[in-house]
C-alpha cells in the first residue's frame, strides 16, 4: 500500500467534489419539495456519469424524462407538482385544476397540469397546456411556479361546470386571494376564450349573491334556487346572537330565514346534534325562522321545498332585520 502523501490519498479531491456536489444536490432539493431537474444537476457540476452513478447508489430516484427525487420516491403534494413543472423545462407553470388545488381553490386527484410556451404531448401522469402567458398572469404559490389564482379560474372556466365555477370563485373570495389582475380584464385580453360566456354569467350572478361554498351540498342548492327563481341567500353568514356570534349556511335577512344544510357526515354524531339545537333555539329566541334541509330532500322533492320556501319568503314577518 503506497504510503500517503503530504497531499492526501489520489482520490481524496474527488471526493471531496462528490461530497461538495451532494451537498448542492441536498440543499436544493430542500427548496423545491425534495426534487430536481438534470439541468440543475449539470448547473452543480454533476456530469452524465455522476447522474448515472447517483441513480444505481439510490441517491437519486427517476420521477420523469430529466426529473429526480432526491434520496427516496415518497413526495408530498408539492414536490410532485414541482416536478411536474420541472418535467414541462423552462417558463412552465403549475395550471388548471392542479393550480386550483395549490391555492386551496378546489381539490384535484387526476393527472398534474401544467402550461408550457412550447406546444409538447401529454405524457403519464401530466397533463400539457400550451400557452404563452402574459407576466401578470404567473406566480410562485409556496414556492412553486403556478398561474396566478385569476388567471387559474379563467383557465378552469373552459371545462367547470357554472355552478362548480361560481363556487370556486367565491372559494377563491374567501381566500382573499386578491390580484391586480381582474377576471374582466382577463376576460377582455382572451376574448375568444372558451369559458368566457360561463365567466361572464358567474361575475353577473355574484353580483347578487356573497359568501362562498364549502361542500358539494352548497353547490347543489344555489342551481336549486336559481331554477324556481328564489332570491339568492348569503352563504355562510355570520349573525351576533345573545352577545355570541352564530354562522348560519344560507341566509335570507330581510325575511329573517335562515336554511341549514345538513349533510350526514356534519351533523349524524351526538355531540353535532346536541350543538345544532342549541344554535337553533338561540337563533329562534332571537326572532330568526330556521329551516333543516337534507340532502335527499333537495333531490327527491325540490319542488315541495321550492314552494314551502317561496311560501316563507314571501310571508316574512315584519320586524326590523339585524
Amino acid at each position: 500500500m503506497p504510503a500517503e502523501s503530504a497531499f492526501g490519498h489520489p482520490g481524496d479531491a474527488q471526493m471531496q467534489t462528490h461530497a461538495c456536489a451532494d451537498r448542492g444536490i441536498g440543499g436544493l432539493a430542500e427548496t423545491q419539495y425534495g426534487v430536481v431537474s438534470r439541468g440543475q444537476l449539470f448547473a452543480l457540476g454533476v456530469g452524465r456519469g455522476g447522474v448515472r452513478s447517483r441513480l444505481a447508489s439510490g441517491r437519486l430516484h427517476r420521477l420523469h424524462a430529466g426529473v429526480y427525487a432526491v434520496g427516496h420516491r415518497v413526495l408530498s403534494s408539492e414536490g410532485q407538482w414541482m416536478a411536474a413543472v420541472l418535467a414541462g423545462g423552462s417558463g412552465t407553470v403549475l395550471s388548471h385544476r392542479s393550480a386550483a388545488a395549490l391555492w386551496g381553490i378546489r381539490e384535484h386527484s387526476g393527472p398534474i397540469e401544467i402550461t408550457t410556451p412550447r406546444k409538447t404531448r401529454s405524457r403519464g401522469s401530466i397533463r400539457r397546456h400550451c400557452a404563452r402567458l402574459v407576466s401578470d398572469e404567473v406566480t410562485r404559490c409556496r414556492g412553486i411556479p403556478t398561474t396566478s389564482a385569476p388567471r387559474t379560474l379563467f383557465d378552469l372556466a373552459a371545462d367547470l361546470r357554472i355552478d362548480r365555477l361560481e363556487a370556486a370563485i367565491r372559494q377563491a373570495e374567501f381566500l382573499r386571494l386578491w390580484d391586480p389582475l381582474s377576471l374582466p380584464t382577463l376576460i377582455a385580453r382572451h376574448p375568444g376564450h372558451r369559458g368566457n360566456a360561463s365567466l361572464r354569467l358567474c361575475l353577473e350572478r355574484l353580483g347578487r349573491t356573497t359568501g362562498f361554498t364549502r361542500s358539494d351540498f352548497e353547490e347543489l342548492f344555489l342551481p336549486f334556487v336559481d331554477q324556481f327563481g328564489l332570491p339568492r341567500p348569503h352563504l355562510n353568514a355570520w349573525l351576533e346572537v345573545g352577545g355570541g356570534w352564530i354562522e348560519v349556511d344560507c341566509l335570507w335577512r330581510d325575511a329573517r330565514l335562515i336554511v341549514e344544510l345538513d349533510s350526514r357526515a356534519a351533523h349524524e354524531t351526538r355531540s353535532a346534534f346536541e350543538t345544532d339545537r342549541d344554535r337553533d333555539r338561540r337563533l329562534q329566541a332571537d326572532g330568526w325562522r330556521v329551516v333543516r334541509m337534507t340532502w335527499r330532500q333537495l333531490h327527491d322533492a325540490p319542488g315541495a321545498l321550492a314552494q314551502d320556501l317561496r311560501a316563507m319568503l314571501q310571508d316574512a314577518p315584519h320586524r326590523q332585520s339585524t
